[in-house]
């Protein structure tokens, strides 16, 4: 299904030089007297690499509908991450070259949606928010505040984000999938 590149909203999947990508962020822009454009970062759903890419307000993307179904997430080994169909407890797996930086907020029986295209998995819908446990990070000066700037965490699944001083190991903390961001204690 062809569209404007005007019509470009966060999430869609298209195709773009012959690859499925996903749209990640995209800003209208419309310079002075220039002529209008879309500024967009997309993600390579083969590859998982990140690409920015500039169209033109006439240009026309092609939309790709993706199937999504609901699956369990349930282990992982060294290269596949393994969901199970939550209807038909089929298995599938997935390598992690796919899945690409989204495997930083997956804990194990996470509930997500699994896209499929041609009935062959190309990604994951992550939550917009996770809650992910603190393993390691400084411990907390005494008199510390919120306004005392942050400091690295590093939680469950490998994941390092910035956190206030008053976090601690073992806390449990909600982060933002989208920008990799801490938001608050769970």
């Amino acid at each position: 299904m062809m569209l404007p590149a005007t019509q470009l909203r966060r999430g869609m999947t298209i195709i773009h030089n012959g690859d499925l990508y996903k749209v990640v962020s995209f800003q209208h822009i419309t310079p002075g007297n220039w002529r209008g454009m879309v500024q967009t970062k997309l993600r390579n759903l083969k590859t998982g690499s990140l690409i920015e890419y500039r169209f033109r307000s006439e240009d026309r993307v092609e939309r790709v509908v993706l199937e999504e179904t609901e699956m369990e997430y349930l282990y992982n080994d060294a290269t596949d991450y393994y969901f199970m169909n939550t209807e038909t407890y089929e298995q599938i797996s997935i390598p992690a070259e796919i899945l690409g930086d989204s495997v930083f907020y997956l804990t194990p029986n996470t509930k997500i949606q699994v896209e499929f295209y041609e009935g062959k998995p190309v990604g994951i819908e992550l939550p917009l928010v996770v809650e992910l446990k603190v393993v390691s990070t400084e411990p907390t000066l005494k008199g510390a505040t919120v306004d005392r700037g942050s400091k690295p965490a590093t939680l469950e699944t490998g994941l390092v984000v910035q956190v206030p001083p008053f976090i601690q190991e073992g806390d449990v903390i909600k982060v933002d999938t989208t920008e990799g961001k801490y938001l608050s204690r769970a």
